[in-house]
């Protein structure tokens, strides 16, 4: 068992923060307050690889290993939660989801096209009556010749509105429940596809998260992705991923509040003296420290199974419970630690309040992780 990072890991790392303190840092607040989408920001992390890391180098993508790849989110996520679940959507739930499942004739089509920095992706899975519940979508996609037509509403999509292309999860069967769902492959042009709206948000707002509409929407046969009927289960797959990718966010948004937090304590004074000499706000540092490089190891446990092609289920959904619970809790006791300061908008604090909020929800609630855990322990 070895904790060190390897010389490559180590490179990658001091790259992606040399670059988010230099690019994303500065934007921050920008993004925050005016739903500011940077697509320079983006192209730039394109030509970085930051928009492939869930693909290898013959698709156009980076071709870092599963740790990188949680270090570069965590990395992003430190200065910036919404350009964070803005990355690890793209190439958790869009990117990687088309290599994992994907025919070689539709990875060379559209990966190289969104590992740029220029495309986007997106999954659409959440419907206005289908969150955690995901047999009970009512999207629908019905045989006609060499088409399949889609018909349906898809709501809460990460990057909806700005990707190049949607994985659509759709009932191919309706009598099968989630054993008659399958996954398409809908660009963004295709006639019937429309986005309706763009949601408002309490926090991630620089995110582009939209309602979508498919009305009598034809894509090609060859559109499909992954085996027919068996959606529901390579989508499961992808999620799995997907939160051992969310706990890496948490983690870097947790941090943000803890460096943040250790720099106020140092300088601020109260009764003749810096607060950081204080027990009380000593051991909240302390227990923030504690918990987020407990929650790294998680997440950095969870990616290393699934380099190792070994189950990670259990511990990619103990990553993503703990390290999201546990960066609520920072984030709430560094405000308390900067007092009247931490209240106010001018700070970043309040945002990594409002940000991390959406990591207890997306990509499987807390309470939908402790159900996996409890049934992976057999109860």
């Amino acid at each position: 068992m070895n904790f060190e990072l390897t010389a490559e890991q180590k490179q990658f790392q001091t790259t992606v923060q040399e670059f988010a303190e230099k690019e994303i840092k500065p934007l921050a607040v920008k993004i925050d307050k005016e739903e500011y989408f940077p697509k320079d920001m983006y192209k730039k992390m394109g030509k970085l690889g930051l928009m492939g890391m869930t693909v290898p180098k013959a698709y156009g993508g980076a071709g870092i290993d599963k740790i990188c790849y949680m270090i570069g989110i965590e990395e992003i996520s430190r200065y910036c939660g919404s350009t964070g679940i803005t990355v690890e959507a793209h190439n958790t739930l869009g990117a990687g989801y088309i290599y994992e499942t994907g025919t070689e004739e539709q990875r060379k089509k559209y990966l190289p096209k969104i590992t740029n920095g220029i495309g986007f992706s997106a999954l659409a899975i959440t419907e206005p009556n289908a969150g955690s519940d995901v047999g009970s979508l009512l999207t629908k996609a019905e045989k006609d010749g060499d088409e399949w037509i889609l018909n349906g509403t898809k709501q809460w999509i990460t990057n909806g509105d700005i990707a190049d292309v949607v994985i659509v999860m759709a009932k191919t069967d309706k009598s099968k429940g989630t054993r008659g769902i399958s996954a398409f492959l809908v660009e963004k042009d295709t006639p019937g596809f429309t986005v309706s709206s763009l949601e408002d948000k309490l926090g991630l707002r620089g995110s582009r998260t939209a309602e979508l509409i498919f009305e009598n929407c034809r894509i090609p046969k060859e559109n499909m992705l992954g085996t027919e009927n068996q959606g529901f289960y390579e989508v499961m797959d992808t999620l799995d991923r997907g939160r051992s990718a969310v706990g890496a966010m948490a983690v870097g948004i947790a941090r943000g509040a803890l460096e943040d937090s250790i720099e106020y304590a140092k300088t601020r004074e109260q009764f003749g003296r810096p607060i950081g000499k204080y027990q009380a706000i000593q051991w909240m540092i302390s227990d923030m420290a504690t918990e987020i490089d407990a929650a790294r190891l998680l997440v950095y446990r969870a990616a290393q199974l699934e380099q190792e092609k070994k189950p990670f289920t259990l511990e990619a959904s103990m990553a993503k419970l703990f390290a999201s619970e546990i960066a609520m809790r920072a984030t709430k006791n560094a405000i308390q630690i900067h007092g009247g300061y931490g209240y106010m908008r001018d700070r970043p604090l309040e945002r990594y309040f409002r940000d991390i909020k959406l990591c207890q929800i997306g990509e499987g609630t807390s309470e939908i992780q402790r159900i996996v855990i409890a049934r992976r322990l057999g109860l």
